[in-house]
């Protein structure tokens, strides 16, 4: 698969996609539109370009799903500072993102371990069902440990890397990274769209192009992530997001020479 990656991201370039007028706008609002619709968002790409750029909401749209948009937006925004700051990975800055997130669609949560706000990115104090046959996430006792070492491992990680070197490595990273956070589960609600946030993030870090997930694909997308926690084989989940990766970046690849026929 390294040789299909490489190959398909040469031909990318060399097509001179990536260098098309307001590509990385345009690119980041298909990420978000595609991220929520995985959370059962129905807003369209359209729909979120007239609602970031102009401020025009949707009346076909709950006003729930169109916040949840934005805030999906603030936060690749604050993910973007925090790249041009050079931060490392901390649980405050994992809240923050978090919280950015959730900003208008979280929830306070009342248990007997106390009371804990997802909208800003408080971690779980409760146990959550990870589906069917009685399994669970990790315990929240456990969370606080178990991401400061995700923070430890990550941060060693991505400043080993050379760059425009091991451009497949940096991939696998990437989705090793995602996997291992959503695995841990830190929050009530919104660990999807923060991991794939934190994936993305350390993406662009790394200067990758960015993976999205197609609504089209979550069903396959879950199956992986079971599969990968049932079998405890991270490679499951990771060639099934290369696999995506590279079927998109082909995607848009022939997208691109039908438009100039």
């Amino acid at each position: 698969m390294k040789k299909a990656l490489l190959e398909t991201l040469s031909e990318y370039c060399q097509l001179g996609i990536p260098q098309q007028l307001d590509y990385s706008k345009f690119y980041l609002y298909s990420i978000i539109t595609h991220s929520t619709a995985i959370e059962g968002s129905t807003v369209t790409e359209v729909e979120n370009q007239l609602l970031f750029d102009e401020g025009i909401t949707s009346n076909k749209r709950s006003l729930r799903e169109q916040l949840m948009n934005l805030d999906l937006k603030s936060a690749y925004e604050l993910s973007n500072r925090f790249i041009q700051e050079k931060r490392d990975f901390s649980l405050p800055m994992l809240r923050e993102l978090s919280a950015a997130v959730m900003k208008n669609t979280g929830s306070i949560y009342n248990t007997l371990q106390g009371s804990f706000d997802s909208s800003s990115g408080d971690f779980r104090r409760l146990n959550v069902s990870a589906g069917t046959g009685g399994r669970s996430y990790l315990s929240f006792l456990k969370i606080e440990d178990r991401l400061n070492k995700w923070c430890q491992e990550v941060n060693l990680r991505r400043n080993s890397f050379e760059r425009g070197t091991q451009i497949y490595e940096k991939y696998l990273f990437t989705f090793e990274a995602h996997f291992d956070l959503i695995t841990i589960h830190p929050w009530a609600d919104g660990n999807g769209r923060t991991s794939r946030l934190v994936m993305n993030h350390l993406q662009n870090e790394l200067h990758l192009f960015p993976t999205k997930i197609l609504k089209e694909d979550k069903a396959e997308y879950i199956q992986a992530l079971i599969d990968s926690r049932e079998k405890e084989d991270k490679a499951i989940f990771s060639s099934f997001m290369m696999r995506n990766h590279i079927k998109n970046l082909k995607s848009e690849i022939f997208a691109f020479k039908k438009s100039r026929d």
